[in-house]
């Protein structure tokens, strides 16, 4: 085997590897922000559940709640 035939046979295996690793990454990105928005939703859920059955006054939202208790009025 030539020495050029062997250096365009190391560049395909190459591109080859970064491209799996690349899709590897993409794929564990994504993953990781799905899960994080899924994770950070259901905590907000949770949140304004809480505000609304402990702290919320007669009439009033969620949102007037949050602002009263954190002094943002």
């Amino acid at each position: 085997m030539s020495k050029q035939k062997a250096a365009s046979t190391y560049e395909k295996i190459e591109t080859g590897v970064v491209n799996g690793y690349k899709k590897i990454e993409t794929g564990v990105v994504e993953g990781y922000k799905k899960m994080e928005t899924g994770i950070v939703d259901g905590f907000n859920k949770v949140s304004d559940k809480c505000v609304e059955v402990l702290f919320a006054r007669e009439g009033e939202t969620v949102e007037d709640a949050k602002k009263r208790l954190s002094g943002k009025e």
